[in-house]
């Protein structure tokens, strides 16, 4: 008679959602309710993310209850899960189990049906705990006269007492002389009242109670509809009584449909009542037999999701100190900065909290994933939210840039001294011998390779990104180009001093000077190449540092840098061939030996300079770069130029054609 009700497992799973209870155990009795209400509450968990803790199924058969009541009983005791949920009938041995833990006071909050708040053991609530019981009632309008007729009704005035002889047996403590008699002893109004003052919250219809009232008067409308029938195919002046059989009754009942008196629509032909709402109580014991019990929401099932629940904060401060409710989860939510991974062979509500890895935050509770932050921010140390980047260069305010810039003017000062002291003793045998000119355009050039490692240091723009590397590649093959030139005209002049040699005149019309020009041409020729097929350009690397966005000169080609770097190697390492031969070639004034270490140290920091360049990054990469021209121009100056500064400036009497005459003079007897 009572329309089939889905949505008691929605109402509660709705309750677990709002107070954020995921991990809950479930009592359920072995009956047909009990198992389709458990596979309803399975379902709802698994779409509101809410598992169960354990599932007791508790069987009417005495023996295999008995047999597994200690493996319910460890199992409750042991489990995590604050919350249980209680669904079946009270007096099965669901209640035997519940007085268990009543007597093991197993404190837990139960979430339960109406019918299960009323039932008392030892004078006491059966299902009393610090934490109170959450009930669900079927919410209908209040039965007029229902609670005048409890608390004044007298059984002798009915001639069929038995019913209520039970109530009063029941709720009021009386005893019956037998089971057939009204014999009621200890049984007071004083009793009484004093019985329904402490529990007037008992003196209501429970669910059970409206469905039954619903069906008596489905029953008295059928019968009137069936009467109504009757009376119509019966002539007025007939005599014959009106009798029908009572499973005529059966299909107007089934589709009997009216207004109860309490103004709730009645339909006997609803195979599930769709318009259900729940009322949601709230029961705590604070004196033994003196329990309060309060409505603190409801549950309507016609509403649209996510707020079918209603819940009334005011009553629920007042009844309930949210402080005390315990959390009932499985694992401890994740909080921000971590992310859920699930433990193997575990419910999804148990889980573990793992970090969130770099450049990825969680910024809310409970996340399964991790956000990665944009790529102009990152994530902070906390991992919950993401921060700006900070545009960064290596710049002259930086100590770094500040140092490399300072060290390339040093430089770059020393050589111009130098190239005065040259000019100054241009027509000493020290300046002279070694080819005056070259050591002009090497000294020039050098200069020109410091200042070109400040095109490094600032923010990069399109027109420093396109000078950087051909700048940098033409002054250096100007400079190792130079180098060569020297050490082959070191060569020749030894080659035609000798009697029979042809080759006098390559020294004297100046050809090893042309291989600065010759160089230097196909040089700007790769880099015209470069510039015209993937020239260098500004770029943001967002990601070689977490904080920072690096501003570089990207070089476009790496094909092409490398082709031009390499290009100015094979330079630099003919220089070093040639002169490394030519080293012990005898000479007061000979250079050779200088010119050998100067590429020796050219050569040793370029070819160090690629490991370390590629093994940085960020700022680092370009202070690596500044850093190689710096020290790959030094090496040069100070080998080449350093020894003949010394003997112009220091040793007067060995820079001079009298003592160079001398000592050959000296070889010549001595030969």
């Amino acid at each position: 008679m009572a329309p089939q009700d889905t949505s008691l497992a929605l109402a509660m799973v709705s309750l677990m959602v709002y107070f954020r209870w995921n991990w809950v155990g479930a009592i359920i009795s072995d009956d047909d309710l009990g198992l389709q209400f458990l596979s309803e509450l399975r379902r709802e968990m698994q779409r509101n993310s809410v598992c169960l803790a354990f599932v007791h199924i508790i069987m009417d058969d005495k023996i295999l209850f008995q047999k597994n009541v200690n493996i319910y009983y460890n199992e409750i005791t042991t489990s995590s899960a604050k919350v249980v949920i209680i669904y079946g009938d009270k007096d099965s041995h669901l209640q035997l189990n519940l007085r268990l833990y009543r007597l093991s006071n197993v404190q837990r909050i139960w979430v339960t049906t109406s019918q299960w708040d009323m039932i008392t053991h030892n004078d006491k609530l059966l299902l009393d705990s610090f934490y109170g019981m959450f009930t669900f009632l079927l919410h209908f309008s209040e039965l007029s006269g229902f609670r005048t007729f409890i608390e004044t009704v007298v059984p002798s005035k009915y001639s069929t007492p038995i019913s209520l002889g039970k109530l009063w047996w029941i709720y009021f403590n009386c005893s019956l002389t037998s089971f057939n008699s009204m014999n009621l002893k200890n049984c007071s109004i004083e009793k009484r009242y004093h019985w329904l003052f402490q529990h007037h919250f008992e003196m209501s219809v429970s669910g059970t109670g409206y469905v039954l009232y619903n069906t008596v008067h489905a029953v008295a409308h059928a019968l009137h509809e069936m009467l109504l029938q009757e009376v119509d195919t019966l002539s007025k002046y007939s005599e014959e009584k009106l009798e029908f059989d009572s499973w005529q009754m059966v299909h107007v009942l089934k589709n009997i449909q009216f207004i109860n008196p309490v103004g709730d629509l009645v339909n006997m032909n609803q195979k599930e009542n769709q318009d259900v709402e729940y009322d949601i109580h709230h029961t705590m014991e604070f004196l033994p037999n003196l329990g309060f019990k309060m409505k603190i929401g409801k549950f309507s099932k016609h509403l649209l999701h996510g707020q079918q629940l209603y819940m009334s904060e005011e009553m629920i401060k007042w009844n309930i100190d949210l402080s005390q409710i315990p959390s009932s989860v499985c694992s401890v939510p994740c909080s921000p900065g971590f992310r859920k991974s699930s433990q193997q062979g575990k419910a999804v509500c148990c889980f573990d909290c793992i970090p969130c890895p770099e450049s990825e935050i969680s910024n809310k509770s409970d996340m399964v994933e991790c956000m990665k932050c944009p790529d102009d921010q990152y994530a902070n140390p906390g991992r919950n939210h993401c921060l700006k980047k900070v545009v960064t260069f290596l710049g002259y305010e930086d100590l770094l840039g500040m140092s490399l810039a300072c060290l390339a003017l040093c430089f770059s000062i020393l050589t111009a001294v130098i190239f005065g002291v040259f000019l100054k003793h241009k027509d000493t045998p020290t300046v002279k011998a070694n080819n005056r000119t070259l050591s002009y355009v090497l000294l020039i050039s050098l200069i020109f390779c410091f200042l070109c490692s400040l095109l490094f240091i600032g923010k990069p723009n399109v027109a420093t990104c396109f000078m950087q590397q051909t700048i940098f590649a033409v002054v250096f093959t100007v400079a190792a180009s130079t180098v060569l030139a020297k050490t082959i005209t070191v060569v020749l002049a030894f080659k035609v001093t000798t009697p029979g040699r042809r080759m006098r005149w390559l020294l004297v019309s100046g050809a090893p000077n042309y291989i600065i020009p010759v160089c230097t041409v196909i040089q700007l020729i790769l880099c015209g190449i470069w510039l015209g097929t993937s020239p260098p350009f500004v770029d943001a690397d967002l990601h070689v540092e977490k904080d920072h966005i690096l501003i570089v000169c990207n070089k476009g080609s790496i094909i092409a840098f490398y082709c031009v770097l390499g290009y100015l190697g094979s330079i630099a390492m003919g220089s070093f061939t040639t002169a490394f031969l030519a080293r012990n070639l005898p000479d007061t004034f000979n250079e050779a030996k200088n010119l050998t270490f100067s590429m020796l140290v050219f050569c040793s920091v370029w070819v160090t300079f690629l490991p370390v360049y590629h093994s940085t990054k960020g700022k680092a990469m370009v202070a690596v770069e500044v850093f190689c021209i710096l020290a790959s121009s030094a090496g040069v100056l100070l080998c080449i130029f350093a020894p003949k500064c010394f003997t112009i400036l220091l040793r007067h009497e060995t820079n001079s054609f009298q003592k160079f005459k001398n000592k050959h003079f000296k070889i010549e007897n001595a030969h």
